[in-house]
C-alpha cells in the first residue's frame, strides 16, 4: 500500500537542508502512534541478526532551486510513502487527518492532500523509474581488521545478486513458505536507461551513502514485485532509499489515485 502527501509551507518558500533524509524520517515516526513508532523503530521485523522495518519513502516533488546547503521549494510539494504494513500508514495518514498543521524541520506546513495510489497492473518484466536512489552495499574486513562498506553500481553482477538476496529475506522475514521463495529463481532486476549521471552520493546523518537513480528492468513473479514496491527495492529503504514506480503507470488524467482531503 502506498500514499502520497502533499505539503505547503505557511511562508513563502519552504526551506530544508539537502540532506532531509533524516529529518523526512523523523517526520514519519512522530506521525505514528508512539506505541507502533517504537515497535517499528527499535525492534522491526527481525530475521536473524536483521531487522526489516517495511516501509520507504521517496525524495521530495515539487518545484524547488538549490541554494548554499539548502533546498527551496516554492508551492506545494509531495513525498511518496509506502509499506507492506497497513497499520503503519493507517496511523501515519490518521495522524496527519488529525493534525493538518505540521511541522517539518523548523517549516510549519499545511497538508493539503492525502493521496492513497492504486496497486499498480503487474507485467512480466515491467519497466520502473526511481522515486529514491537505489542503494547495494556489503560491508567488507580488511586486513587490518578495520571494516570497509562498498557499494555496489548496477553495471556489476553484484548488485543484481545483493537486490534478489535482500528480497528473498524481506520475503522470509513476513514469513513466506519456501513454495513461494523458490519464485526467484528465473528474476533478474537490470538497468535499462542508467549511466554515471544517475550515481547519488548523499549524506543521512554522519554516514555518506551512494545510491542510484534511473530506469530499471524487473523480472519478478508479481508477489516479490508487489514486495519491492511497497517496501522498497535494496537496502536502507525507511532512510528513504529503493522507492520505484511503474513507468508510464499513471498518465496525467487518467487512473490517478483517489484523493483525500
Amino acid at each position: 500500500m502506498r500514499c502520497v502527501i502533499e505539503l505547503l509551507s505557511m511562508r513563502p518558500t519552504c526551506i530544508l537542508p539537502l540532506t532531509y533524509n533524516s529529518l523526512l524520517q523523523g517526520f514519519i515516526y512522530r506521525h505514528l502512534d508512539w506505541v507502533l513508532a517504537r515497535r517499528v523503530h527499535d525492534e522491526g521485523t527481525p530475521l536473524g541478526k536483521r531487522q526489516f522495518r517495511f516501509f520507504t519513502f521517496s525524495r521530495l516533488l515539487g518545484s524547488y532551486r538549490i541554494l548554499d546547503g539548502v533546498i527551496e521549494f516554492r508551492g506545494p510539494f509531495r513525498f511518496h510513502i509506502g509499506s507492506v504494513r497497513e497499520d503503519i500508514l493507517k496511523s501515519f495518514v490518521e495522524h496527519l487527518l488529525r493534525e493538518p498543521t505540521v511541522k517539518l524541520g523548523s517549516e510549519v506546513c499545511e497538508v493539503r492532500k492525502i493521496e492513497v495510489e492504486p496497486a499498480p497492473r503487474v507485467t512480466r518484466p515491467i519497466k520502473v523509474k526511481t522515486l529514491s536512489p537505489i542503494t547495494v552495499y556489503s560491508t567488507l574486513s580488511m586486513g587490518n581488521g578495520r571494516k570497509k562498506t562498498y557499494y555496489y553500481s548496477p553495471f556489476e553482477g553484484e548488485w543484481e545478486e545483493h537486490l534478489l538476496a535482500n528480497l528473498r529475506r524481506k520475503a522470509q522475514a513476513l514469513g513466506w513458505g519456501e513454495a513461494r521463495l523458490t519464485g526467484l529463481d528465473d528474476a533478474h532486476i537490470r538497468p535499462v536507461r542508467v549511466d554515471k549521471r544517475n550515481l547519488r552520493i548523499m549524506r543521512y546523518r554522519d554516514t555518506v551513502i551512494k545510491g542510484w537513480t534511473g530506469v530499471y528492468e524487473l523480472e519478478l513473479p508479481e508477489p516479490f514485485f508487489l514486495l519491492a514496491y511497497d517496501a522498497g527495492l535494496g537496502a536502507k529503504n525507511p532512510q528513504g532509499f529503493g522507492m520505484v514506480e511503474v513507468l508510464g503507470e499513471w498518465p496525467k488524467g487518467e487512473n490517478s489515485p483517489r484523493t483525500r482531503n
